[in-house]
């Protein structure tokens, strides 16, 4: 596309970086994209990422009181469970939806943040998920470099406005 037209396209500078994310509009759309087929079977997707996040490591299945003495092929029939990975799978749906507002996004995160430092989630949890999910996302949708590098910011910018919460002792946020 020419310089003008893509310009309209992108809504802007495709490449000008917004400071609030520390992302592109090229790398916003990156994430979009790639995130659209692992949300069209949310429920399912949301479930294997958090079989292999148990897996992985078994110690977070405390936090989970309902499946926490489940053997891992109970767990889809698990209410509580199902409706844990629905939640999840539609946080992420929107902080990916809406990562074009990224002052939205980052109220959002605070918002998790502080719910989880309620349930003693620790940042090293955090960590721990965004290594499993990096791991499923290579393997199954098969990333580009540059598209891995934008889940990484995308990821980056979460953490950022989520930690400021979950290791806050101000309560009355």
């Amino acid at each position: 596309m020419g310089g003008f037209l893509s310009y309209l396209w992108w809504g802007g500078d495709p490449d000008e970086v917004n400071p609030v994310s520390g992302m592109t509009r090229r790398e916003v759309y990156a994430v979009q994209r790639s995130w659209a087929p692992v949300y069209k079977d949310s429920v399912a997707t949301g479930t294997e990422l958090l079989k292999r996040f148990f897996r992985a490591y078994p110690q977070s299945k405390e936090f989970f009181k309902m499946i926490r003495k489940l053997p891992e092929e109970e767990y889809a029939q698990n209410f509580q469970f199902k409706a844990h990975v629905i939640n999840l799978m539609a946080a992420l749906n929107q902080a990916v939806t809406n990562l074009n507002q990224p002052e939205v996004v980052a109220v959002m995160m605070n918002k998790l943040g502080e719910s989880h430092r309620k349930r003693k989630i620790q940042e090293q949890n955090f960590h721990d998920l965004k290594e499993v999910i990096v791991k499923m996302f290579i393997e199954v949708l098969k990333l580009d470099e540059s598209t891995l590098g934008a889940w990484g910011k995308t990821v980056g910018f979460w953490y950022k406005h989520i930690f400021e919460t979950l290791n806050s002792e101000d309560e009355s946020r």
